[in-house]
């Protein structure tokens, strides 16, 4: 469960949450600009707050007035941004092996063909970053994230050079496999498209609201009658 009980102000943008995440896998819907990067970096904490606190499964992440800032690094969480960024000058394999350093050598190379396997990209494991397609890159941020296994996995659009069918596929493998392992999910998208197909629990930012949380097919026909209601003649 991720607890929110935050305020964080860039610019002239402010997002302001009270809500918890309770299931398994859910997605985090909104326009461009609603917040959801923001939030996501926030729970990673690659940002902070300007008050409030974060907390994962009971174990507070950030907490403002305590004065509590747990590093990225040790919370327990993955980030799979929309823009992978690989190191240049490892292989793939070496990339997806790189937050494992304190495994032995057999038991990191056991986990890298597993995330390989799981992402469809084994026959990539010995090229070098630069020869991979947009595509192909992003599976391997996406195994390099999982490697360690993170309590959290947080996803930020990110297979969004995938075609529809080769995103739905790996969608349903991950989702099938984080089950398995007893891992939440957070995926962000603005594709109404990927909350249905994973049928997930559904949050919707508005402008750095929470407008509506729940499940997917009810929460966005929720939304799109919403959005008809509005745009409908007789609302102008």
């Amino acid at each position: 469960m991720v607890d929110l009980q935050l305020s964080a102000q860039r610019g002239h943008f402010r997002l302001q949450l009270a809500c918890r995440l309770t299931a398994p896998w859910t997605v985090v819907f909104g326009p461009s600009g609603s917040g959801k990067t923001t939030l996501l970096r926030l729970i990673a904490g690659l940002e902070s707050p300007n008050s409030g606190h974060i907390s994962l499964d009971g174990r507070t992440l950030t907490d403002r007035a305590a004065y509590i800032h747990i590093p990225p690094g040790s919370r327990h969480t993955g980030l799979v941004a929309q823009h992978p960024a690989l190191f240049p000058h490892l292989s793939v394999a070496a990339n997806v092996a790189y937050g494992l350093a304190p495994l032995p050598l057999a038991q990191q190379n056991s986990r890298v063909a597993t995330m390989l396997d799981l992402v469809g990209a084994s026959p990539l494991a010995s090229r070098s970053p630069r020869d991979l397609s947009g595509g192909e890159a992003q599976r391997i941020a996406l195994a390099r994230a999982l490697a360690p296994q993170p309590r959290l996995l947080l996803l930020d659009e990110p297979l969004s050079a995938l075609h529809a069918e080769a995103r739905d596929h790996l969608l349903d493998r991950l989702k099938s496999w984080l089950a398995d392992q007893k891992m939440l999910a957070i995926l962000v998208t603005h594709d109404a498209a990927d909350a249905l197909a994973t049928h997930a629990e559904v949050a919707i930012l508005n402008e750095g609201q929470l407008s509506a949380q729940g499940p997917a097919n009810s929460v966005l026909h929720q939304e799109r009658t919403r959005l008809q209601a509005r745009l409908s003649p007789s609302s102008q």
